[in-house]
């Protein structure tokens, strides 16, 4: 078994890192297969777990950075527009005089099933982009939905546009994180939150043992008998283990002008949900 310094000494002198858009651009078809594959489904647990941090209420404006693949855009239309209506059946309750054709109008308002919000999506990568287009033609998402090809380091929005800013297992592929940072704190609006949802550093002896087994020994495998493709997955592994730890991202995410700056562990450490807002 290689311990967590090994495995650093591994990353530095074993193997050349591919180019990033490539590797994405090669794992996108197979991306949501691998996804449960890799981390056993508990990703979807994660993701979830970073909406329910969220908590966006009706009119919401979320941009999702790296989000090709619409995961963080779906479960946040979904929960807003379960808010919105929890909101929207409580206003008919108090309204006992409206008639039945105007609580039918009010429930088949299909512009306001969102109470406003949106979501951008924003990938640098064309195909990761397709596949998200395509999961969203075939679960039924449209109203609130925008899909935006674009760069994380230098975002094609305005200043203060957006109420959130989220990146899911995304920010460890930007070149200059700080940059990215920083481009997060210039599109939200004062007031926004910026949520981060990446792979950190374990913090159980025993679990990092088994997890270091796991991504080096497994993983890279499974990427070869289900997507034809080992190199990118070991360096998807690798790139794991390069991203700084969550003190350290903590401090990054401070620099780039947030505060309130926290982070939550979540399965021992093998992901952190990182929260900060721009005050």
């Amino acid at each position: 078994m290689m311990c967590q310094a090994e495995c650093r000494h591994y990353l530095q002198f074993s193997f050349q890192l591919p180019d990033v858009y490539q590797v994405f651009e090669s794992v996108a078809k197979k991306y949501d297969v691998m996804n449960d594959m890799m981390s056993l489904g508990i990703h979807r647990v994660w993701k979830d777990l970073l909406l329910w941090k969220m908590r966006p209420f009706p009119g919401t404006q979320l941009l999702d950075v790296a989000g090709g693949t619409g995961d963080i855009a779906f479960r946040f239309l979904n929960y807003v527009q379960a808010q919105h209506q929890r909101k929207q059946k409580k206003q008919l309750r108090a309204q006992q005089n409206l008639s039945w054709e105007e609580i039918a109008r009010k429930y088949q308002n299909e512009e306001d099933s969102l109470g406003g919000s949106r979501v951008m999506v924003c990938d640098i990568n064309k195909e990761m982009l397709k596949i998200g287009k395509q999961k969203a033609h075939a679960q039924g998402y449209k109203a609130g939905l925008a899909w935006i090809l674009g760069d994380a380091e230098e975002l094609p929005f305005d200043d203060d546009k957006f109420d959130v800013y989220t990146i899911a297992f995304g920010i460890r592929n930007v070149t200059h994180i700080d940059q990215a940072l920083q481009e997060a704190h210039r599109v939200l609006k004062p007031g926004g939150r910026f949520l981060c949802l990446e792979f950190s550093q374990v913090n159980n002896p025993l679990v990092s043992r088994l997890y270091d087994v796991y991504s080096f020994q497994v993983i890279p495998v499974l990427g070869e008998v289900i997507a034809g493709d080992w190199k990118s997955y070991q360096y998807l592994v690798e790139s794991i283990r390069q991203f700084p730890s969550q003190e350290e991202f903590k401090e990054m995410i401070e620099d780039a002008g947030f505060q309130k700056v926290t982070y939550e562990n979540l399965t021992s450490g093998i992901v952190a949900i990182h929260s900060g807002f721009k005050l």
